[in-house]
């Protein structure tokens, strides 16, 4: 058999159905729930547990859309399944404001029955390659789900341990397995996927600034800071959407052989998007914190929510384009650093750091047009 060539039989591609962007509803509302969370308790502490949660929560959620690149859902059983996979995922989102607490047993069982559910219906319908791949993976993320599940029994501090160590093993597995490159991935449908819970993730934070808003009295002040959280939202879609970042990413993938692809996915699309969504939690979070005291100074951690937030959804979107190769990322560092430098403004105004974060981006986005002209 030759070498691999970049496009195969195996990847025909196809649109993202209907059913895969009600199951991305389902999963948004764990980035609404670990946004409250963090908005309740932004010490240190809160912090690392909503970073445990997210990337636990994320690396099954990743697999599901490794799942339906691989399984299209388009008989019965492929959906009732699916439905599963969706219930165990909003027993996950219940759970998360007190899954340090009481409902750390229902998060364990629910991750469970997401793990399930994921490592059935991809080795009995994922086809040679994916199927056999996978088989090899499942141990792993049966094991991490283990850890989860027993972890809900503990003791918090306990708790917190059993799941970083779940983190830890799911970092690790795909480099202990080094099979991933038998996956097979349809480039056009694995950007799409991932562009749209982007896209649901940024309405997370449109919806932080109404919760923020709540109750509060319409003056100038309060829609001059509305307006500038979603100038601040907007430029994060720009951000990630803008010079057809996506089409290229997509061009990018569909180059490269079947393995290389499968590589790609797990780093561009894995490792890269933990952050980029991590990103938009932390700055609704500090968004929905600057709209209820805009005139006020911000606390230390309500800042670095800001500032730090949008720095971290940058340093995903570097990686990101570092590992597709699809533009330079010179401008998106120094923008990185003028977010943290941002800080010291919040600790001032909180809606002047807002305002200087926007003209931050709005540099940015301007010199990304100039580069693309």
């Amino acid at each position: 058999m030759s070498a691999e060539t970049p496009q195969t039989h195996e990847e025909t591609e196809y649109r993202v159905s209907t059913l895969e962007l009600f199951f991305d509803l389902v999963f948004v509302f764990t980035i609404t729930q670990l946004t409250s969370t963090l908005a309740d308790d932004t010490s240190p502490l809160g912090f690392g547990q909503v970073v445990i949660m997210l990337f636990v929560i994320l690396w099954m959620y990743f697999g599901y859309v490794w799942l339906t690149n691989s399984v299209p859902p388009h008989t019965t059983l492929r959906r009732l399944l699916l439905m599963a996979g969706m219930g165990g995922f909003l027993v996950i989102a219940l759970a998360i404001p007190n899954a340090f607490d009481e409902a750390g047993v229902a998060f364990g069982i629910g991750y469970l029955i997401v793990n399930l559910v994921h490592s059935g219906l991809f080795i009995s319908a994922g086809g040679p390659g994916s199927a056999a791949a996978m088989a090899r993976l499942a141990p792993f993320n049966l094991g991490s789900a283990g850890l989860v599940f027993v972890g809900g029994f503990l003791p918090s501090t306990w708790r917190a341990a059993a799941w970083t160590a779940a983190v830890v093993l799911m970092i690790v597995s795909p480099y202990v397995n080094r099979r991933q490159g038998e996956f097979r991935i349809r480039s056009a449908h694995f950007v799409e996927r991932h562009g749209l819970v982007v896209i649901v993730a940024l309405g997370e934070s449109i919806i932080a600034i109404g919760i923020g808003a709540a109750g509060l009295p319409l003056n100038l002040q309060l829609v001059v800071a509305a307006l500038l959280g979603l100038a601040l939202v907007y430029q994060l879609w720009w951000c990630y959407f803008g010079a057809e970042q996506d089409l290229r990413a997509e061009h990018s993938m569909a180059a490269m052989t079947p393995s290389d692809r499968a590589r790609a996915a797990l780093s561009a699309f894995g490792w890269a998007h933990a952050p980029i969504l991590l990103g938009i939690v932390v700055v609704a979070v500090g968004v929905k914190k600057t709209i209820g005291h805009a005139t006020d100074h911000l606390y230390l951690s309500g800042a670095l929510a800001l500032g730090g937030g949008a720095a971290i959804f940058l340093a995903g979107q570097i990686f990101f384009r570092y590992r597709l190769k699809i533009g330079s990322n010179k401008w998106r560092i120094i923008a990185a650093l003028a977010a943290l430098a941002t800080v010291p403004v919040g600790l001032w105004v909180a809606i002047a750091q807002l305002a200087a974060l926007v003209v931050v981006f709005g540099v940015l986005l301007a010199a990304d047009d100039k580069q693309h002209a």
